[in-house]
């Protein structure tokens, strides 16, 4: 997935907004197979397990089976089709989620080579906000950034001012 590029900009945000609300001590179920994000938490000296490639819409067994304090899920809740009945399932307390954010001059991205490479939800901040609130979660704090490219034209200029990534830390209301 990052042949040519890798986010550092996004990870970097994403590990500094994770490390200003847990500490290592911290167990964490990472939705998603192991990728570069995930091995950076735990090189940063997280104890991290991902989940190992099940389709979550249709199998949440992962969240009966693992015990962790903390699920988060990056730059995945845009390829799920049914992301309520998985953020009802957790069992964890504390939720990190970041997403991409729909960008009005951008179609949804689409691999039509990949099945898992693709978005069905382009989220705007507040549907993620409304999605968490209806399924239990209480939004403690929240971030959003843009992410410019070195390229020339119209898009590329939207891009320097427009927010295209938003990260929130929730906590299960009980």
């Amino acid at each position: 997935m990052y042949e040519k590029t890798f986010p550092n900009k996004r990870f970097k945000h994403t590990l500094e907004f994770l490390k200003k609300h847990i500490s290592t001590s911290d167990t964490i179920l990472d939705l998603g197979v192991q990728n570069p994000f995930s091995k950076i938490m735990i090189e940063e000296g997280f104890s991290v397990k991902n989940t190992t490639g099940e389709d979550l819409d249709i199998n949440q067994i992962v969240f009966q089976s693992v015990k962790t304090d903390i699920v988060t899920a990056f730059e995945i809740f845009e390829h799920l089709l049914n992301p309520y009945t998985i953020l009802k399932e957790i069992k964890s307390d504390k939720l990190f989620i970041s997403i991409p954010m729909r960008l009005w001059f951008s179609p949804a991205y689409r691999n039509k080579t990949d099945m898992w490479d693709r978005h069905y939800h382009e989220f705007e901040d507040w549907q993620l906000d409304w999605l968490l609130e209806k399924t239990g979660w209480k939004i403690i704090d929240r971030e959003k950034w843009t992410n410019p490219v070195k390229k020339f034209g119209l898009r590329p200029l939207l891009r320097k001012f427009t927010n295209r990534y938003y990260i929130v830390y929730a906590e299960k209301i009980k």
